[in-house]
């Protein structure tokens, strides 16, 4: 996710580590008196970070001391309750465990500092040994390890060399396919034989068994209710004397030894909706799609409440996202000859973080095969266009407009012509800087060799041999050049823009326009609050200020012929460093106030709002109604975004035009190959394409979709805090590759070895499928 513009960090802070504020947090800096008496764990590592930010080394110091002094005994004793990390929503019982070891690495990063490497050595290996379950968390949105960071940082002391530290390497089994031993009696099961449906579409539903027995017999292993007849599979009693389902079923999810996995998952401790989907992706990946349809197809009828939970700790609610797989499965394998008709879970009160409220209204559809025309149809003609019909409603008067058909339909138009957002996230920084320890220069302005020329957008050169060296045939041509080749026809700008003749000359010469934005307080940019106090929308200093922010972006630019709409926000509903999250009424109806002071000034282009992915749609709805076009960053994995959950739930709940504001994926992979984890990037990014244009107006998807941009367009290696590094330590667990996201390996380049920084770029294998997905 793109936090390139978070430079309010400058107006706070002296170095990046003052970012790197506690789980703790929930104590602020202001409410803290310094004083030498009783600290709590909290206290004590809020006045460390501080003290390191400043880089008053003699205090951090003291209050890093402090915390060992007085909390390890008790830390140590909460490291050995432990034996692995501890659940998102549970971390906060073990704050005197995160704060010594916090401190142990706090400490080693000033023993850098001052050059003192023994030092820094001594307590980085404490940190890691003795405290390897200590996390502390980023405002960006996630937690870290400590022992994960403290190893980061002894690598670059020994420059690279691998240490013994007394590890067992980890045996990555080659992967192993699932075997049905009992498929069941029958491919697609006729439920009515063996019970019947009450309260079809209402809160009331539920499926009655009655003859539980022939259903187990007709689902086949795995596949509820057969469910404990998988032991009898004789594999299964192999995989289990040979050890291979031993440890923690999550461990499991994303392993190749994918038999394992099945039978793993098939006997998880978990709700049964959440057992039934891991067992059901286990079999789609494995191939065995006919049985993974009746596996997450039983998630619809039986257990259509099921709700389980993110990383985040936002509600996920699985019978929608199984019926999304479905659908995925049947229009990929038109030879299974399948057709699922009429299934849709919806939830009353879906949209926040309360679960406890939620009200759903179920209907399961039916689960078919399909006759011979249907096959034929479903086979020939998947991708057949709909007739929308007339136009029914338009926003815009202007150059660039919003039109809605008669069936309900959403187009974005430029000059009366279809127009759909192929967009990229452009942010080509140097090597080495960041804003967290604000040096990160202006892309716009860069000219590091001194030629007249703006760096990235002229003089990138592509690295065909991956040699990290500018051979011959190896000639400068511009990212705006490899952005036109690959059928980018927009670039999307978090927060203003300072040249506004390279942006001229990007649309003029290279036919790309622009998405201009404000982060409209998004970490505190532009609202004039400190990072501890953050943004507060009904605050009348700070809403002044973002006022007069959007309104000098506005009048700058409006007349320019680049501007395709206007962004406010990115994810400021997730509450970073703003109050959003708290009182999302009032955020969105201020940006409401924003979008109609917008629309006096300029009629020509509509406005739009990034929100992350759907929390607090409802409050959009009821609170801004001048806003044109729902935006969202979305990730939600390689199926795409998901027609149930994602398309027909803004359909339903806010009847706007979409464009994905962001989505990506990483192309690293732990224990895997450059190629591997690039064929992975590339399968991932060409199905969210093909669900966004699947879904976009004329299609037989929802027809909400306006297109998307893409996350993004080089590799950024200052996210995870060492800039000169391109880590490859994971950020947050997400539906990606191998289950988690690598924030510094998101570009659809790279910047190879980082040596010719910011010039050369490593086109990734994504490049050319979207390519090939832009430009036919």
């Amino acid at each position: 996710m793109n936090y390139l513009y978070r430079k309010i960090y400058l107006f706070f802070m002296l170095s990046s580590f003052i970012v790197f504020l506690s789980v703790f947090l929930s104590v602020p800096l202001f409410a803290i008196e310094d004083t030498e008496g009783f600290l709590s764990p909290k206290e004590l590592i809020i006045r460390a970070w501080e003290s390191w930010g400043a880089k008053d080394i003699e205090r951090t110091f003291y209050y890093t001391d402090k915390c060992i002094k007085s909390y390890s005994e008790e830390a140590k004793t909460e490291q050995v309750s432990l034996k692995g990390f501890p659940s998102t929503d549970s971390i906060n019982r073990f704050e005197t465990l995160n704060a010594v070891g916090t401190s142990y690495f706090i400490q080693g990063e000033a023993y850098l500092l001052q050059g003192r490497l023994e030092e820094a050595k001594k307590v980085f290996m404490t940190a890691i040994e003795e405290y390897s379950f200590a996390q502390n968390w980023d405002p960006r949105g996630w937690f870290w390890s400590v022992k994960e960071k403290s190893q980061t940082s002894l690598d670059k002391i020994t420059d690279g060399e691998e240490e013994d530290k007394g590890e067992k390497q980890e045996f990555i089994r080659p992967r192993t396919w699932i075997t049905l031993y009992n498929a069941g009696t029958e491919d697609v099961i006729d439920y009515s034989k063996y019970g019947h449906f009450k309260g079809i579409a209402t809160d009331k539903y539920r499926f009655v068994a009655k003859d539980p027995e022939g259903l187990a017999r007709a689902a086949g292993e795995g596949v509820y209710p057969n469910t404990s007849g998988i032991t009898w599979d004789p594999r299964y009693q192999t995989l289990k004397k040979e050890g291979r389902l031993e440890g923690n079923h999550w461990g499991f999810v994303n392993t190749d030894d994918l038999e394992a996995n099945f039978y793993k998952w098939s006997q998880a401790p978990e709700t049964p909706g959440v057992r039934q989907f891991y067992t059901a992706l286990a079999l789609e990946r494995s191939g065995l799609f006919n049985h993974a349809i009746k596996a997450y197809y039983a998630i619809v009828v039986h257990f259509p409440k099921s709700v389980g939970w993110t990383y985040f700790r936002t509600p996920w609610y699985i019978a929608q996202v199984a019926i999304d797989r479905i659908e995925y499965l049947l229009r990929r394998h038109p030879e299974l000859k399948m057709e699922l008709q009429g299934a849709r879970i919806s939830v009353e009160n879906g949209f926040d973080n309360n679960v406890a409220n939620d009200k759903f209204f179920v209907n399961p559809g039916r689960l078919k095969k399909t006759s011979s025309w249907e096959d034929l149809k479903n086979r020939f003609f998947k991708n057949r266009h709909v007739d929308t019909g007339k136009v029914v409603a338009q926003i815009g008067d202007g150059r660039i407009d919003l039109v809605k058909y008669a069936n309900g339909h959403w187009q974005l138009r430029l000059e009366g012509k279809p127009y759909i957002v192929k967009a990229v996230a452009y942010s080509p920084n140097k090597i080495g800087q960041s804003p967290d320890e604000g040096n990160l220069d202006d892309w716009m302005q860069a000219d590091y060799n001194n030629n007249g020329k703006i760096d990235g957008p002229y003089d990138a050169w592509v690295d065909k041999n991956l040699n990290n060296k500018k051979d011959p045939d190896e000639e400068a041509v511009g990212d705006f050049e490899l952005l036109k080749k690959m059928g980018c026809n927009t670039i999307r700008l978090y927060h203003h823009a300072s040249n506004k003749e390279l942006l001229r000359d990007l649309y003029n010469r290279y036919g790309i326009m622009t998405i201009m934005g404000d982060l409209l307080g998004a970490y505190t940019v532009g609202s004039g609050a400190s990072w501890y106090e953050g943004t507060d929308y009904e605050n009348p200093e700070h809403r002044k200020n973002m006022m007069q922010s959007v309104r000098r972006m506005v009048e700058e630019f409006k007349d320019e012929e680049f501007i395709l709409f206007w962004m406010l926000g990115n994810e400021n509903n997730y509450g970073v460093a703003n109050n959003a999250k708290q009182k999302p009424a009032g955020y969105y109806a201020f940006a409401n106030e924003v979008a109609k002071m917008i629309k006096e000034i300029d009629r020509d282009h509509p406005v739009a709002i990034c929100s992350g992915d759907l929390l607090f749609l409802d409050k959009f709805r009821d609170n801004a109604p001048d806003i044109d076009i729902y935006g969202s960053n979305v990730y939600r994995g390689k199926h795409g975004f998901g027609r149930n959950s994602f398309w027909q739930n803004v359909k339903d709940i806010s009847d706007k035009p979409v464009i994905v504001t962001e989505y990506g994926c990483p192309s690293f992979m732990k224990g895997k190959s450059r190629e591997v984890a690039e064929e992975e990037q590339a399968e991932y990014l060409n199905n969210a394409w093909e669900d966004i244009f699947y879904n976009s107006a004329g299609n037989r998807g929802v027809g909400n979709a306006i297109g998307g941009v893409l996350f993004e367009w080089v590799d950024e290696w200052w996210k995870s805090y060492e800039p000169t590094l391109h880590d490859t330590e994971s950020n947050w667990a997400g539906p990606f590759p191998d289950g988690w996201n690598y924030e510094e390996w998101l570009g659809v380049t790279g910047q190879g070895d980082g040596t010719d920084s910011p010039f050369l770029r490593q086109l990734r294998k994504a490049y050319f499928v979207y390519q090939g997905l832009w430009t036919k």
